[in-house]
């Protein structure tokens, strides 16, 4: 297990500069709007992607992943607030992130199945060209449909300050970063681990994954728009008492087939969690502060960050402590102790003038005034 700690300090190495960049690109879209740093993230993505391609030392790799931290950064903030702009009706900005949120899935999730099989039967170099050309027709897209440039916000916006001091806020994000942090220290343990104690061929260890990218694919498109009906906070709540309940069952597996099921509700329930507190956090923007988007989709994707930065980081040595089923134990027990606070989303309080008109009832009383001259006459 010793490659373990190497291996997760790399693959934490882009959320936590993702992390340090993210309040630094809410901030830039409010300035120039949201086309340009996702044009940004782009190109920062497309040349990271080359590197990894071609890099051999381990120096190298590590620099194309912090290099994919900023890309990221630049896509996800602009994007999510991107949408919710375009979107400011609450139903339909939960199926357009739902749908975003089933790309995203494409990419963090069938990742390591695609990553597997390629480096078995083609070679490391072939991934990451494919990828490249992907990315390259992405940014050519961009520039047709998006036509980037700067738009500047016509209203002023909150304040990151008053975002990160807002517990409703906090409490949204947080469910983010529960839900993704089990998920995260399997990325570099559980193939290792497979390798240990079934012998898993390299194919094997990336397979292991497609379970959870489908389930997850298939969550966010449909708690989108079922969040929305049956209230995000529980859709949120439930989706973290499922990932508790497979966290704790993938050490009981004894073969590659046993991880099915608890991989596919592990997807599934993140897909859940995410695509319900994503508009969330636009709602809650809406009714608690103004509707400028970037900084508190930066706190999503902080939020989103931490669970990757703080999951492959300590997997490595969480698991040459005190093993790799107390690790997932511990991080079960951690998402059902957090999911009772989602209940303080089902009614969160607005700001005075908000309810005015969301409830389209008005608490101000007129005052008429007569003239002197005319109670003369």
């Amino acid at each position: 297990m010793g490659e373990t700690k190497a291996v997760g300090v790399m693959f934490g190495s882009k959320a936590f500069v993702q992390l340090l960049a993210n309040p630094l690109v809410g901030i830039l879209t409010h300035r120039v709007g949201y086309s340009l740093p996702m044009f940004t993230g782009f190109v920062i993505m497309f040349l990271s992607t080359l590197i990894f391609a071609f890099g051999r030392t381990y120096g190298v790799l590590f620099l194309a992943r912090s290099l994919q931290g900023i890309g990221s950064s630049c896509s996800s903030v602009s994007g999510m607030g991107m949408l919710a702009e375009r979107y400011p009706d609450d139903r339909e900005r939960g199926n357009a992130m739902g749908i975003a949120l089933g790309g995203l899935a494409l990419g963090v999730l069938i990742g390591p199945p695609f990553g597997g099989i390629m480096y078995q039967f083609v070679g490391k170099t072939a991934p990451f060209l494919i990828l490249s050309a992907l990315a390259l027709g992405d940014g050519l897209l961009q520039l047709l449909l998006l036509q980037p440039g700067v738009v500047k916000q016509e209203v002023e916006p909150p304040t990151l300050k008053s975002l990160v001091m807002d517990p409703y806020i906090l409490i949204a994000a947080g469910a983010i970063t529960f839900a993704n942090t089990g998920i995260a220290m399997l990325e570099p343990s559980l193939p290792i681990w497979m390798m240990d104690t079934m012998g898993a061929d390299k194919w094997q260890q990336g397979v292991s994954f497609l379970p959870a990218s489908i389930s997850y694919l298939i969550g966010t498109n449909l708690f989108g728009p079922l969040g929305h009906r049956m209230g995000r906070y529980l859709a949120a709540l439930l989706g973290l008492l499922i990932i508790g309940i497979c966290l704790m069952m993938i050490p009981l597996a004894r073969n590659i087939n046993h991880l099915i099921v608890p991989n596919a509700g592990l997807g599934f329930a993140i897909g859940m969690v995410d695509s319900s507190m994503m508009p969330e956090l636009g709602y809650l923007v809406d009714i608690r502060h103004t509707a400028v988007y970037g900084s508190v989709y930066a706190i999503g994707d902080v939020a989103f960050c931490l669970g990757f930065a703080i999951g492959p980081a300590m997997s490595g040595t969480l698991v040459n402590t005190i093993g790799f089923e107390w690790m997932l134990f511990i991080i079960a027990i951690l998402d059902f102790m957090y999911a009772p606070l989602l209940y303080l989303l089902r009614n969160p309080p607005t700001k005075e003038e908000k309810k005015t008109l969301i409830n389209e009832k008005s608490s101000v009383r007129y005052i008429t005034y007569q003239n002197e001259e005319d109670d003369d006459e």
